[in-house]
């Protein structure tokens, strides 16, 4: 009767959300090993310059919807 949310989001999403999990996990690390290899830096150097690319990405996104949308705030 009484579940904890992560079981009851792990019966709603089951086995395809693992597998969904763990396919962004091996995609960002290829990322973060191919940075770190291609710039010659340590692997928490290319995490952060991941991070930051990551976040330009959001930053220019959020930018973009507040300029083309009419009413962007009414969304949330």
């Amino acid at each position: 009767m009484l579940a904890f949310p992560s079981s009851r989001m792990l019966a709603r999403r089951g086995i395809g959300g693992i597998i969904s999990w763990f396919i962004r996990i091996v995609i960002y690390d290829i990322c973060i090993t191919g940075i770190s290899d291609i710039l010659g830096v340590s692997r928490m150097v290319a995490l952060f310059i991941f991070l930051g690319i990551l976040g330009v990405i959001a930053f220019v996104g959020y930018m973009m919807r507040n300029k083309y949308a009419t009413e962007a705030g009414d969304d949330f």
